[in-house]
């Protein structure tokens, strides 16, 4: 049995092959970091969370092309793609750039979906009636607001310049619109446990979204963050305490909710903290996870109706 339902499953069902998200980075900004509603952005943010082997000084096309390429190599020449919108807000533009860029990556027919990352306070009724209209032209579109927490509080402490209503009023919104929603969380931030991350599964759960990503919280070097961990003020989780929440949340999660990412991966030396979020160790933690739950008997979905409190609703 499947104890989690990963994207990779999802892709695998709904195209019938392989599918391969290619992130790509442009020259984005955020409204938290402007000085429209902030300067600095949130505590953890370093580089707008790009990879490090994307510049938004490479076009786009040369990064799709450049995806599909490595995608075709290690997976096989019927590997189709999702172009993934990642760095920064990217739907924070003037709605003919961004409908000029969303064009371009419907140029290629091993393209089959989008997924354009953001905030839930930049998300006008008219960029989700464009990330429509390429749904009504047959491809896939995801829109991925990241939330962190459902605790305004922390929302307040991590400096993310928006509240749990603005993710409510969006998610609602992108699904009249016929958009599929995934949302990011991140366990371990200054000041939670155990009942914040289950009070911020919950509240997905409530608002059924069709996808999220849990990652742990990690310290990159030069961000505010960073000056809390250095100072004894706040540490980062043991990858047995990530995976021990990490399954938690999931079993209040949907069993058909898709689960798009369950770690992180950064590279040192900006890496501070925890040793675990790199690539290399990626499958481990995802493994640590499915061994949780494993263990537990348990599996994505498990405790959702008992969440739920009153069945058949």
């Amino acid at each position: 049995m499947e104890r989690i339902n990963h994207f990779r499953f999802y892709a695998k069902e709904t195209f019938g092959r392989r599918v391969q998200k290619i992130p790509v980075a442009l020259p984005f900004t955020c409204p938290n970091i402007d000085g429209t509603k902030g300067r600095g952005g949130c505590i953890y943010c370093y580089r707008g969370s790009r990879p490090e082997h994307l510049s938004s000084r490479t076009s786009l096309r040369k990064q799709i092309e450049e995806g599909i390429r490595r995608g075709r190599e290690r997976y096989g020449r019927k590997t189709l793609f999702f172009v993934y919108f990642q760095s920064y807000t990217n739907t924070y533009g003037e709605l003919d750039t961004l409908k000029e860029l969303y064009n371009t990556a419907t140029e290629y027919e091993e393209v089959v979906g989008l997924d354009v990352g953001t905030r839930p306070d930049c998300a006008p009724d008219e960029v989700l009636e464009l990330l429509s209209s390429y749904r009504d032209r047959g491809y896939e579109v995801w829109i991925e607001f990241g939330l962190q927490s459902a605790n305004f509080e922390t929302l307040k402490r991590i400096n993310r310049a928006h509240g749990v209503s603005d993710l409510v009023d969006a998610v609602l919104r992108a699904k009249r619109h016929g958009l599929k929603v995934c949302v990011h969380t991140i366990v371990g931030l200054p000041g939670e446990g155990r009942e914040d991350y289950l009070e911020t599964a919950r509240l997905l759960s409530a608002l059924a979204v069709e996808g999220i990503k849990i990652h742990p919280v990690y310290v990159m070097r030069n961000t505010a963050l960073a000056k809390l961990f250095l100072t004894g003020e706040f540490r980062t989780l043991s990858l047995e305490e990530y995976a021990r929440y990490t399954a938690d949340m999931l079993e209040l999660i949907h069993p058909e909710t898709v689960v798009h990412r369950l770690t992180a991966e950064a590279k040192k030396p900006a890496l501070i903290s925890p040793d675990y979020c790199t690539y290399e160790r990626k499958l481990e933690v995802i493994n640590r996870i499915e061994r949780e739950l494993e263990r537990r008997g348990s599996h994505q979905g498990a405790r959702r109706e008992a969440c739920l409190n009153v069945k058949g609703t």
